[in-house]
């Protein structure tokens, strides 16, 4: 039997761990130059900065399970459970999960889900390829350009902007969800979630800031870093640079883990509440379903 994955984030990565596992193999595809889509950590300085999710939670026992062994891997830690709120200027402190972090960048996660997996880079998959079952992990839009596969997703796009400042100058505070804000959706301190104390700041726009701008993001880096300054308080940035993300935010999905359409496959975190979880969950639900397939053959 031979399977091919669509996409190397981490449902696609762990569909074809999960596949391998299993004794089918599976080949991972991917457009991009490296693994996690949007697991994503980018080079700056030296350092990676976080620029995709900000932060890992877990909920179900078999995604916690995986957490555990990253930590003992030391790729994972715990980084906190509160985080500041900020509605129209008025400042409070919520409780929520565990958010968990990677001392190597969330990127880091998917490197090692991806180790011995037959993983191929920069390679655009523009047409349906010739398998007996085929895994688009990958945004429902995407998916489209290479089938009708007939699922219906909206998504919220993102401009992801990386402060970096001469010192830190702001009081501790995680991370902050900003909301009423025509601007900022979230702020994390990337130093203190990567826990090396770097003097960077890692801001989320709202889908609305982002939309007209995702022609030339970079033409935002003011606003954004002006945005940042008058929230914290703070003097002017040393550099900002700024990622686009087109499919950053699904509206939550339905019951169903992923999308069947004979031996085509759609999965991701479009399907359930939006989070690294429910994209691991997902790959991993679309593999076991290829391998109860296998059985029948």
């Amino acid at each position: 039997m031979t399977v091919i994955v669509v996409g190397a984030g981490i449902a696609g990565l762990a569909c074809a761990r999960e596949l391998v596992d299993a004794g089918i193999p599976a080949q991972v595809v991917e457009r991009g130059r490296v693994v996690g889509g949007r697991l994503a950590s980018k080079r700056f300085d030296d350092r990676y900065a976080d620029v995709g999710a900000a932060y890992v939670t877990a909920d179900a026992p078999s995604f916690q399970g995986r957490l555990d062994s990253w930590r003992v891997a030391g790729l994972a830690h715990p980084w906190t459970e509160t985080f500041s709120v900020d509605t129209a200027g008025r400042r409070e402190t919520t409780t929520g999960p565990v958010r968990w972090s990677a001392p190597g960048g969330l990127r880091s996660l998917a490197e090692d889900l991806a180790r011995e997996l037959d993983v191929t880079l920069e390679h655009e998959v523009r047409a349906l390829p010739e398998a007996d079952a085929v895994v688009l992990a990958m945004p429902a839009p995407q998916a489209e350009r290479i089938a009708a596969v007939g699922v219906l997703q909206e998504w919220s796009p993102v401009l992801t902007a990386v402060l970096t400042f001469r010192e830190r100058v702001w009081p501790d505070f995680h991370g902050m969800f900003v909301n009423e804000h025509p601007v900022l959706a979230t702020v994390c301190d990337d130093g203190d979630r990567r826990g090396d104390g770097a003097p960077v700041l890692v801001a989320h726009s709202t889908g609305d800031f982002a939309r007209p701008r995702l022609g030339d993001p970079l033409a935002a880096a003011g606003e954004l870093e002006t945005a940042v300054r008058k929230l914290l308080d703070l003097p002017p940035a040393e550099s900002v640079r700024v990622h686009r993300w087109t499919f950053a935010q699904p509206l939550p999905g339905g019951d169903e883990l992923f999308h069947r359409q004979g031996d085509l496959y759609v999965c991701g975190d479009a399907f359930g509440k939006p989070r690294v979880q429910t994209a691991w969950l997902s790959g991993r639900a679309v593999a076991h379903d290829i391998i109860g397939q296998s059985k029948l053959r």
